[in-house]
């Protein structure tokens, strides 16, 4: 279990010094989850519970429209949040939105050591572990959007990230995480 705790600095009235990198967490945990599969159901429940527990947690209340990219407040929030909880769905993989931001995530935790922790929500570690299933299924879409792309430049960003989503599910799905089969 991870227990994320407020600083004492962060009390109001503290006078206690805190680092440089402390005082750029303006969230405790980031939720990161794919609203079609979660939002209404148990990201909502996730959410007023870490509220309840009082974790200031990020939670994004807009879909991000099909073609754009990952909105900068989003990246912001990644960026700012002690941890973050990815809750990893049926359908995760097919948003390139939430696989953007699973790859900045674990990017953070790489360079500062954010803490991360996987929910597996009705899938098996295995299966984003080996892009099986669902995921299977999901990459193949991207690959072939990639793959109807006219422009030479843009096929080819597209298969960076398609190997920067590929790695990320992979590095995600080998943390320690909860399985979440209960309906």
């Amino acid at each position: 279990m991870v227990v994320l705790t407020e600083h004492e600095s962060s009390l109001p009235g503290s006078s206690s010094s805190s680092s440089a990198h402390d005082l750029n967490h303006r969230y405790d945990v980031f939720l990161s989850f794919r609203g079609a599969d979660t939002r209404n159901g148990f990201t909502d429940h996730l959410y007023n519970a870490l509220l309840d527990a009082r974790i200031n947690t990020f939670l994004d209340d807009e879909e991000i429209e099909t073609g754009e990219p990952l909105k900068p407040e989003l990246e912001s929030a990644i960026r700012s949040s002690r941890a973050s909880i990815i809750v990893l769905s049926e359908k995760y993989a097919s948003s390139r939105w939430c696989l953007d931001e699973l790859v900045l995530i674990l990017e953070q935790k790489r360079n500062f050591n954010q803490i991360v922790i996987p929910i597996f929500y009705h899938v098996e570690p295995t299966d984003v572990r080996k892009q099986q299933s669902s995921f299977m299924k999901a990459m193949a879409q991207h690959k072939e959007r990639m793959n109807a792309e006219a422009d030479a430049e843009k096929r080819s960003e597209w298969g960076r990230k398609m190997e920067l989503w590929e790695r990320a599910l992979t590095q995600v799905a080998n943390l320690k995480g909860q399985v979440a089969n209960g309906r």
